[in-house]
């Protein structure tokens, strides 16, 4: 196939651009909200407010968290809503299993048990021993499906690394369901011991076909 090139005049008279170029194609992330941190106790997004979406607009929302740094070592958590925030205690069951490193070349890799849910309203971990020193974060990124469905329950899967409290490499594996035919529309994060001193939470959307 031959290679077509385009000027500057020729690019003024466009009149279509191909979707994948605009990001409307099938797949495409869509930037929704990004929440900076800033001694924040809480990190929400909530359908409907601040220009948040999270109802049947994408089958798929994609979160990414950048350099989450606590202002004390902590669990990285998140629980989701089903009353636009009024409440973040939807049953869970979950799974969790990690692999650690440290700066003195000690290795593990196992199950989670401490980090696992079975049928709790409580907050699901998402790391944990989140270390406070001025160079320490937390980052990686998290799925939610379908969370506007009233017929199946809400899978969520998250990938996460850290410089822990006790100087390893922490990447942890995470994954369950919200246990709710009731469409999701809020989630929060917060660390368990004190506010989010920095970062950022990106929220995205993902076209369907």
């Amino acid at each position: 196939m031959a290679l077509v090139k385009y000027n500057d005049r020729s690019l003024r008279n466009l009149t279509t651009v191909p979707a994948a170029v605009t990001g409307n194609s099938p797949g495409a992330l869509v930037h929704i909200k990004t929440l900076t941190a800033s001694s924040s106790g809480t990190l929400s997004f909530v359908d409907g407010a601040s220009d948040v979406v999270l109802d049947s607009t994408y089958p798929i929302y994609k979160f990414e968290f950048i350099d989450i740094h606590p202002s004390a070592n902590g669990t990285f958590d998140f629980n989701f809503s089903a009353d636009t925030g009024s409440n973040y205690n939807v049953t869970k069951t979950s799974t969790a299993f990690r692999s650690i490193h440290s700066e003195g070349d000690s290795t593990s890799f196992g199950y989670r048990t401490a980090v696992d849910l079975a049928q709790s309203t409580s907050f699901q971990q998402l790391h944990n021993n989140v270390g406070n020193d001025s160079d320490q974060t937390v980052v990686g990124k998290m799925f939610l499906f379908n969370p506007s469905s009233t017929t199946f329950v809400k899978h969520f899967i998250a990938r996460m690394q850290s410089y822990s409290a006790d100087d390893y490499s922490q990447d942890y594996f995470i994954a369950g369901y919200g246990n709710t035919t009731s469409a999701i529309d809020a989630i929060q994060f917060k660390m368990n011991s004190g506010n989010i001193d920095a970062g950022k939470i990106k929220l995205y959307g993902i076209k369907d076909s």
